[in-house]
């Protein structure tokens, strides 16, 4: 009865990480809804139907690349040019995949890839604000709640957006950065450090747009860029201290980390 009991309680530990992501991906699925209309609607007057419009959704969790997916098939452009297209758009997924990757020491490779497939700004954005090495079954869960809400958005758009108000459709739009402030909201409330980097971040960003030459810049090169600068300038005056850095190795254990041998 004990070893049965011991093996209830572990079980428990084990899918605590991953109903925390279903409840914290919830917000960010709504918020997939929204933007992932608005794209359906898009792609619907390009003549593309709920079926083609449902596995772009699927197959790309990216608003951005979606968007400039559809401006190149709106144009008539080439392959070669959709491709490119996608390159420079995705290309911030790289800097955060280097990113999350330092949570995940320790994670399996088959983990790593299957993660790397749904790595969103948003998702990203959650992952980065968990205390510790990030659990696989946390990510999981919240991906299995906001994916379906990105490619159901998107196809409920190209089905019933058309006889929709404009003013109702515009105002979807906002539920995508109600969801960012309750990403970031929570963390600079426990961190000044992370909160001034919010700060920093915004302000650059701003400043980007009405800064001769700069402003003329690409918004994805420019986020890349930003990107590097603040995490670098960050990273040298607010360093994890050793003592910050053990704590957050003996995180994942106290809720049922992954090991190699999962």
């Amino acid at each position: 009865m004990q070893h049965a009991g011991s093996l209830t309680a572990s079980a428990s530990a084990g899918t605590r990480p991953f109903a925390r992501g279903l409840r914290d991906g919830l917000p960010i699925s709504l918020g997939y809804f929204a933007v992932g209309f608005t794209i359906g609607i898009a792609a619907k007057k390009l003549g593309l139907t709920p079926l083609q419009v449902g596995l772009m959704a699927f197959l790309m969790h990216a608003s951005a690349g979606e968007f400039a997916l559809l401006s190149v098939i709106g144009s008539q452009g080439s392959y070669l040019l959709m491709f490119f297209t996608q390159l420079v758009v995705n290309l911030r997924y790289v800097l955060m995949s280097c990113s999350l990757s330092q949570k995940l020491q320790g994670t399996p490779y088959r983990h790593r890839f299957l993660l790397s497939y749904f790595i969103t700004d948003e998702l990203f954005g959650l992952a980065v604000m968990q205390k510790g090495q990030l659990n696989p079954r946390y990510y999981y869960g919240a991906v299995m709640v906001a994916s379906p809400g990105w490619a159901l958005g998107t196809v409920l758009g190209a089905t019933v957006g058309a006889i929709l108000p404009l003013s109702l459709v515009s105002a979807f739009g906002i539920a995508l950065y109600g969801m960012f402030l309750a990403i970031i909201i929570p963390a600079a409330k426990t961190s000044r450090s992370i909160a001034w980097i919010i700060l920093a971040s915004m302000a650059a960003s701003g400043l980007c747009t009405v800064l001769p030459y700069i402003k003329n810049l690409s918004s994805n090169f420019r986020i890349i860029v930003l990107t590097l600068v603040i995490s670098a300038v960050a990273a040298w005056l607010c360093p994890i201290k050793p003592q910050e850095a053990e704590d957050s190795q003996k995180a994942p254990a106290e809720e049922g980390g992954v090991s190699d041998g999962t």
